[in-house]
Order: structure tokens, then sequence, then C-alpha cells
């Protein structure tokens, strides 16, 4: 934890991603904390706070510290630049600057130091680039990667809070989900981001990552199957050895969502040798979307970059 007296901005404060983020912060005792939203929400208020709608001028007045924006790509891109003008640090949850080359693409876990490197704006990435990379990196470290393929099965969280109440509305036979992402005949946009973000964050320019990205019909709770090619032979009681021993990891034998749903680690499991590949492995991961693979990670990059630079 930084200084509790930090002025804290939560931008999107009332969708899911903005609400979780608003528990934790609380829960780690910081108390100089507005909320921001779009004009439709402003003044109502969220416990103890009352949302402020989220303008350039709002956000580029100079009196934050940090701002936390779970907004969407569109509206990241008009109101992150003007707060971080402003002083502020700005980490963004939305696409919009995570592959910009002078914009750190963090987990902390993985590449904190990056985090250093900002100019204002620090990304975080996408809800299942976060689990993934901290499952690959222990076995990049040891052993190098040549290829990664993956399969994720993203909840309906992933699509923000009127895709959650749709789902808890339908029956278990008349669910309806829909695939938003942008779809160029070949790949969802979802897929290049896993794709892109992967090798930036693992620092892996040229590594072939091929991903394909589904809905299903969960709540909360992003689920990943990952078949790995390695450099060098991996056993897969060395495999199980690296992730047990990999912050923010926890290995279980079966791992799924029910399994990740409130918890701050990515649970990795199922490890075992790939017969398809000369030195392959499959592993399957879990994790909740809304706490590790969006609120929290952007948290903690702000308590990397504010705390490194606090007076000692």
């Amino acid at each position: 934890m930084i200084d509790p007296d930090i002025r804290i901005g939560v931008v999107g404060a009332t969708g899911a991603v903005g609400r979780v983020t608003l528990q934790y912060l609380a829960d780690r005792g910081y108390t100089r904390i507005r909320t921001f939203a779009s004009s439709r929400s402003a003044g109502e208020r969220l416990g103890e706070f009352e949302v402020e709608e989220a303008t350039e001028r709002s956000l580029g007045a100079g009196d934050l510290d940090v701002c936390f924006f779970s907004i969407g790509t569109r509206w990241s891109r008009e109101l992150v630049p003007p707060a971080a003008t402003a002083g502020a640090l700005c980490v963004d949850k939305s696409a919009a600057f995570r592959l910009a080359d002078d914009v750190p693409l963090v987990v902390p876990e993985v590449n904190g130091e990056r985090a250093l490197e900002h100019t204002g704006i620090v990304a975080n990435p996408n809800c299942c680039t976060i689990p993934l990379t901290m499952a690959l990196a222990p076995l990049r470290d040891a052993v190098g990667l040549e290829s990664v393929r993956v399969a994720t099965y993203q909840s309906a969280s992933g699509a923000g809070s009127d895709a959650m109440d749709a789902l808890r509305g339908e029956t278990p036979d008349d669910h309806r989900l829909r695939m938003d992402w942008d779809f160029d005949g070949v790949e969802f946009d979802e897929e290049v981001k896993l794709r892109e973000e992967t090798r930036k964050i693992l620092e892996l320019p040229e590594l072939p990552v091929s991903a394909t990205c589904v809905r299903v019909p969960v709540v909360v709770g992003h689920a990943e199957a990952v078949w790995v090619q390695t450099t060098e032979p991996l056993s897969v009681e060395d495999a199980d050895r690296l992730l047990s021993a990999a912050a923010g990891v926890r290995v279980e034998d079966v791992p799924g969502p029910a399994q990740a749903i409130g918890t701050d680690d990515v649970v990795v499991g199922r490890v075992r040798s790939d017969p398809a590949a000369e030195n392959g492995l499959v592993l399957f991961l879990a994790c909740d979307n809304l706490r590790k693979g969006a609120a929290l990670n952007a948290i903690q990059i702000a308590e990397l970059v504010v705390g490194a630079t606090a007076p000692a």
C-alpha cells in the first residue's frame, strides 16, 4: 500500500470493473477517492461516493494523483491524455494504448519494471492476457518458448454489467451470448489483442501465438486451455514446480472458474505432456477477470509506480 491520502479517481466507477476497483481501494485503506462516469450516471451515489461526470475538464484539473480508467477504448482516447497531462498517473484498462510503443503494458509479476518507464500512462492488459502471461513467464525464463496456442472461455462479465444482468435473467437453455468483438473475416480483435499483448509483455515480438476466443454462459471467471511448445525439454514435474513458485499463481489438480472467483490468484493445473508437439506441454488456467484480470492488476501497477517514486 502507498500513502492512504493519495488523491485517486476511478473513472467508469458504475461499471463492473469500477465497482470492484472501489472495493479493493476501500479494503486497502485509501480514503481520498472520487468517482466518475458518464453524464447519465452523474449525481448517482455509490455508497459514500457521489458520481461526477467524466469530462476533459474534470479529469484535467490537476487535483488527482492516480486515475483508474475502465471506460472503453473510445472514451479512454479522449479522457486519459488530459488527466495524464495534468499530472495524474493514468492506468487504463482499455485497448487504447496497450500496443503504443511509448506506453508500458504491465503485469507486475511479469514485467513490473516496465511500469517505471511511463510518461503518464500505463496500460492494463486484456483480462485473458494477464493470466496467460503469468503462466507463461516462468516457462519462458526456465526453458524458452517456441509457440503458444490458446483457447479462451470468457465469462459474460467481460462484456460488462449489462451482459451479466442479461445472463442472470435467462434460463440455462435460453442464453444469448453475443460475440461482442470485431471480426475481420479471419480473427476476432480479441484474438489479435491476446497475441500482440502477450508478445509485448513477454518481450518476444516474434513468438507464434494462435488464439481462439469464445464467450460462455458463466457470469464471472475466465478460463483458458493452453498448448505450449518450449525451446528446451521440460518435464511435467518441473513445470508444476516452476508454476507453484510463481508469484500470483496457485496450482491445483483441476482448476476452473469456481476455484478462481473471489480470489486474487491465477489458478493453473492439468499440466501434462502434449504428444502432438516436440517439447509440448498442455495446461488449463482460470482467473477472476474482474479482480486480477482487471481491477487488482491496475491497482498493483499504481502501487508499484507511486511506491517507487515516493520519497524515502
